[in-house]
């Protein structure tokens, strides 16, 4: 980050602070649109802009303004808004009358679903026949049958808010493939370069995704499409979305830059050159020659060798004559062969420091004593002396 562009932008922290919102309340207000940032170097890594600052802080209604149009609220929260029960309100939203904008896990593992106060309000103003009174009968039904379609409103938000925030077809691409499980990705996408391409280029997990892993596999779940038809019209979307993105350009495979850089190291052949195959080759040969060191075998020539005649005893009635045969005789080449030291082994005597002699052993010394006849010469005693 440069100068210039560290002056003219802030951190979100900074932006959060000069704006007057809490981290939860600038997070949701970036996922909302309503304040825009700028992407800073490589990463993910974002900024706001100082121009962008101005602009809300020149707002009328700021803070509270934007302070209003990013709170969230709870089940109790926003069936006090409307004035009905928190029963009811959880019956509207369940048929998808209400959609969340991001849910949480507490401690007893329960997901707990947040609206935005400024939709309450309108859905009031809006459908009053539905806070009063029982509710349809196709709602009812709907019910009966055990629907929830919160979950399923919350993906479409995040969706809307994912496509609208990328530019590139790719990452557009990306943000439908992440509401897919990856088998219905592989189904879709028959290139492994292009699916993991797509990998690459997955948004991040939304913000408050538990940490432990029972929990965090929950709150996975709700991330991906499970309704039959929620995932054939995903499908679609991806397949068009992948014929935008391969139309714009394929997606990279991978070693082509790692390969456009070794190629683009190697020096262009001269005219007239060999071939590619034909360089390895010549390479190749270099490099044995140096290696292993050239043996000159002389010329072998055959030298014609008269043998006599072998004398042969005579046989009656006949004369048996051996006529002299002229064999040509290959004289062996004789290969001139480097002298190669061989390792002499060392004696024992060797090891020994020098003065001291060598003992001879007792065997060899037994085995000269009976070959030769000779007596073993007697010791001499040696005197005792008594006290």
């Amino acid at each position: 980050m440069t100068v210039d562009e560290g002056a003219r932008t802030v951190a979100p922290g900074r932006a959060a602070q000069e704006l007057e919102l809490r981290r939860d309340e600038f997070r949701l207000a970036v996922q909302l649109g309503l304040v825009r940032t700028a992407p800073a170097g490589e990463g993910d890594r974002r900024r706001v802009e100082r121009c962008e600052l101005d602009r809300l802080r020149a707002a009328p209604d700021f803070p509270a303004g934007l302070r209003e149009r990013v709170r969230a609220v709870g089940t109790r929260e926003a069936a006090a808004l409307l004035g009905i029960t928190a029963d009811r309100f959880t019956r509207l939203a369940r048929t998808g009358h209400l959609s969340p904008v991001r849910f949480s896990l507490n401690r007893y593992r329960t997901v707990v679903w947040m609206y935005l106060a400024q939709e309450v309000v309108e859905f009031g103003l809006t459908c009053p026949a539905l806070l009063t009174g029982r509710l349809p009968l196709e709602l009812r039904e709907r019910l009966a049958a055990h629907e929830d379609r919160r979950p399923r409103n919350w993906r479409a938000r995040r969706l809307g808010l994912l496509l609208r925030a990328g530019e590139d077809p790719w990452a557009r691409a990306a943000a439908i493939a992440s509401l897919l499980d990856p088998v219905q990705v592989a189904e879709v996408v028959d290139d492994p370069y292009e699916r993991s391409h797509l990998d690459r280029l997955r948004p991040p997990p939304p913000p408050g995704m538990p940490v432990p892993a029972v929990a965090r596999e929950i709150a996975e779940r709700l991330t991906r499409a499970d309704d039959p038809d929620e995932i054939l019209w995903h499908r679609l979307s991806l397949a068009l979305a992948l014929d935008e993105a391969r139309a714009e350009r394929q997606a990279p495979h991978p070693g082509e830059t790692r390969a456009t850089g070794v190629a683009s190291q190697v020096p262009p052949a001269p005219q007239g050159s060999l071939t590619p195959a034909a360089t390895t080759a010549t390479a190749t040969a270099t490099v044995r020659e140096a290696r292993v060191p050239t043996v000159r075998v002389p010329a072998v020539r055959a030298a014609a060798v008269r043998i006599p005649p072998v004398p042969v005893p005579a046989v009656e009635g006949a004369a048996v004559r051996v006529p002299a045969v002229t064999r040509p005789v290959v004289a062996a080449a004789v290969v001139p062969v480097p002298a190669v030291p061989v390792p002499v082994p060392r004696s024992a005597a060797a090891d020994r420091p020098l003065g001291r002699p060598v003992r001879t052993r007792l065997l060899e010394r037994l085995r000269r004593g009976r070959a030769t006849g000779a007596a073993r010469p007697r010791r001499r005693r040696r005197p005792v002396a008594w006290p």
